[in-house]
């Protein structure tokens, strides 16, 4: 097809150089022949894959290029003219290659649902200025009480912002007794979780307190995230990055747009139950994560409901002291039987959170992966494992199993899993931009340091000389006995 195609080029191309030329002599036309089959060679050497969208060209002498892309915030103008393939600086990263040696590619997908990102260059932007956001506290926490003001103040007063609160913050009596911050607390508008949707009302997030907080506004977005910006206030702080004491300089850069962002992948979790007599009563028929409750299906006697989750889905044995006995589907294909106390399906973000106590890996948030983690197994050599994002799991109980089991999402909306009930769980095509300090490498590095104190142990000494001259003739005479 590529030859024939070729050949009627050749032939069109030929027929309007004729035509241009009437008289050109025999030489002449002899001449423009072989021109015209050098240019030829060299575009049928450079054969450009329609299925990738014309993305790549590849030929002899000719690398790899990558896909032009618009302008972004930390872009090179000299990078644009080179012929190399570059990682590109954008929030959704470098597009990869799809083609490989001259006629192979990869089909294209239309429910592709994540593209390989540059952790080091993804980069915050606004389309318009942001004018409101959702400031989360930790409640009951006395500490934050005075940082949470002078934060508020200054978005009101000094950024002219809009700030959303929840309600029962306000009713917090060290608030409701502070006739200083009475003006101030009358511009607050409120919301309350299971019943007000407030999705698309928020155009960034600040969390004042640990990483609950962060992990609170992720279950208040069952779509799309605004983001989120995460002081540490709390006990651990893995996930909050930012300290509080230069809060003006670190909001003001991210109202103008500068900072580093790090995409968290989310779970989307459906959990589809038997319908067994029971009426559900909800509150404005809102569940707890702000979408409807519960799909109802008569004719099938179902009952589904959805969550995204940001750190792990934990099936356990609930307060049986039998083990939990449960299987796992990958893909509609059985792949393996829990019998142990329990399995964690986590996000990369969830790796350091119950997956890294019960001896997972830990794995950057950039990394796109689904990490399936036993609890206790009872067997000797049933060791975490990490699949593909794309996949979907699907988890039931065994048919042999003595007693039913548990889940909970983020350790909230916790409820028994009985026989005939599933739990389907894939990556989310949400994920939750968190801001960093400096990029989303370091950030990760600093934590896993500062929180985890991940590989601290004491220095190894050095030899002194008269050790050194030791070790060294030791070795000398070692060489002269072998030799001997």
């Amino acid at each position: 097809m590529i030859a024939r195609l070729l050949s009627l080029m050749h032939g069109n191309r030929h027929q309007c150089f004729s035509d241009r030329s009437p008289r050109l002599t025999t030489m002449e036309m002899e001449q423009e022949k072989v021109n015209m089959s050098k240019a030829l060679s060299a575009e049928s050497a450079s054969y450009r894959c329609s299925a990738c969208h014309g993305d790549e060209d590849w030929g002899p002498n000719h690398p790899i290029r990558g896909r032009a892309k618009s302008r972004s915030l930390s872009a090179s103008p000299a990078l644009a003219s080179t012929k190399e393939f570059r990682r590109t600086r954008s929030l959704h990263g470098p597009c990869p290659v799809t083609t490989f040696g001259p006629k192979a590619c990869v089909l294209q997908n239309p429910q592709t649902i994540m593209h390989i990102q540059d952790p080091a260059s993804q980069r915050l932007t606004w389309n318009k200025s942001p004018k409101s956001v959702l400031v989360i506290k930790k409640i009951r926490d006395a500490s934050l009480l005075q940082p949470f003001k002078e934060l508020c103040v200054y978005l009101m007063e000094e950024n002219n912002m809009i700030v959303y609160v929840e309600k029962k913050v306000l009713e917090d009596p060290a608030i409701v007794s502070d006739d200083n911050f009475g003006p101030v607390k009358k511009k607050f508008c409120t919301f309350r979780e299971d019943y007000d949707d407030i999705s698309n009302q928020i155009d960034f997030i600040i969390c004042l307190g640990g990483d609950g907080t962060l992990l609170y506004a992720s279950s208040l977005f069952q779509g799309s995230v605004p983001p989120v910006m995460a002081f540490h206030l709390g006990s651990l702080g893995f996930l909050t990055p930012f300290n509080f004491e230069n809060f003006q300089s670190q909001v003001t850069q991210v109202i103008q747009g500068n900072a580093a962002v790090v995409l968290r992948s989310r779970l989307k979790v459906r959990v589809v139950k038997e319908l067994r007599g029971k009426k559900m009563v909800v509150p404005n028929g809102i569940s707890e994560n702000g979408l409807l409750a519960a799909d109802l299906d008569a004719e099938v006697g179902k009952q589904v409901m959805q969550y995204q989750v940001l750190n792990e889905v934990v099936i356990d044995r609930g307060p049986s002291s039998y083990l939990s006995n449960v299987d796992v589907y990958l893909d509609g294909h059985l792949i393996t039987t829990v019998q142990g106390d329990g399995v964690i399906v986590s996000t990369p973000t969830g790796s350091t959170a119950y997956a890294a106590a019960a001896g997972a890996s830990m794995i950057h948030p950039n990394v796109p992966a689904i990490m399936i983690t036993p609890i206790c197994p009872h067997s000797l050599s049933f060791r975490p494992i990490v699949v593909p994002a794309g996949v979907e799991l699907k988890i039931m109980l065994s048919p042999e199993a003595r007693n039913t089991a548990w889940v909970s999402f983020d350790g909230r909306k916790r409820q028994e899993i009985r026989h005939g009930d599933s739990i389907s769980i894939t990556t989310s095509c949400y994920p939750l931009p968190s801001i960093c300090v400096r990029d989303p490498v370091s950030d990760w590095f600093e934590s896993l340091a500062q929180c985890l104190h991940w590989n601290v142990r004491k220095k190894q000494a050095h030899f002194t000389e008269e050790e050194e001259e030791e070790e060294e003739a030791g070795e000398a005479g070692e060489a002269e006995a072998g030799e001997g």
